[in-house]
């Protein structure tokens, strides 16, 4: 892929398309929907707190005038909720172009979500891959669709325990929850390539991470919050990896996008390497199997 500074810039015209973005109320999530939107696509801003997404959608319109957004209510944490979403969605949509898998919690005290499971493997992981499976269809039938999942370089330090996926049995470590919730989404991403994508006209699945971005997502970090304006990038840039993911030509099923720069923590987006961990196949094979298990939902 190209090395010089890709920016929105350069996104070709997105008309006609439909994208749905997962946490799309702040941060990199609004700043994508934003992007799409302008550039002509129509997009669904699936948020859990339907007041914020509005009023994000609104000063969006007020920005920038003639833009199609819409606000749907889904909670990843409740897979009712999920299930909900993706029918609504199926009744007035025929096409879907592209997910963007972005919502994210991190590092909050332990919590469960409605259906009883670690809150950050369960929003992060387990929410998108039941609102994938349930997508997928329509995925599949939209020709030159993609699903972009949000990593994170935390994924580095992440590990799946099988026995004990949501903390039940082991003292809770917020960190490598995180952790651990990140490198799923990665082998999510590599093992949905595998099983739906192909070179014709196949869904191209693929993963990006932000970098060191100051977004809302710090409010549990405490010291490390203050660090953000020092060495954290806003997020016009943070969101560049994911918009590279959803719209470049040059992308293909597998990969991954960052940021470009030192570290990968700030920068222009470019292609990047996930750690030999995140490409287990056996590890990738049976997270899927659990996550069936645990989510009710089979592609």
């Amino acid at each position: 892929m190209k090395s010089h500074k890709w920016d929105m810039s350069e996104i070709s015209d997105q008309q006609g398309k439909t994208a749905i973005v997962t946490g799309a109320t702040s941060g990199i999530g609004l700043e994508t929907a934003r992007v799409l939107a302008v550039k002509g696509a129509d997009v669904i801003m699936a948020v859990r707190n339907t007041a914020k997404g509005e009023a994000a959608a609104a000063k969006i319109r007020g920005e920038h005038g003639n833009v199609t957004i819409t606000v749907m209510e889904m909670d990843l944490a409740d897979l009712e909720s999920v299930r909900r979403f993706a029918e609504a969605f199926a009744k007035t949509h025929s096409r879907l172009d592209l997910l963007i898998n972005n919502a994210g919690v991190m590092i909050p005290p332990l919590t469960r979500t409605t259906d009883g499971f670690e809150l950050q493997f369960g929003t992060n992981h387990l929410g998108h891959f039941a609102l994938t499976g349930h997508l997928i269809e329509i995925l599949q039938r939209t020709p030159g669709s993609r699903v972009v999942n949000v990593s994170s370089m935390a994924h580095k330090f992440g590990s799946i325990d099988f026995d004990d996926l949501n903390w039940e049995k082991r003292n809770y470590k917020k960190w490598q929850a995180y952790g651990a919730s990140k490198i799923a989404n990665l082998y999510f991403t590599y093992e949905l390539q595998r099983r739906c994508g192909n070179g014709n006209g196949g869904v191209t699945v693929v993963a990006a991470h932000p970098g060191w971005t100051a977004t809302n997502l710090q409010k549990n970090m405490g010291f490390s919050s203050i660090l953000n304006s020092l060495f954290a990038q806003n997020t016009t840039m943070g969101a560049l990896p994911t918009l590279y993911a959803a719209t470049a030509p040059d992308v293909k099923g597998g990969d991954y996008f960052g940021p470009g720069g030192f570290g990968e923590m700030k920068g222009y987006p470019k292609k990047v390497a996930s750690t030999a961990a995140s490409h287990d196949l056996e590890i990738a094979a049976q997270l899927w199997q659990e996550s069936e298990a645990l989510t009710g939902v089979n592609f």
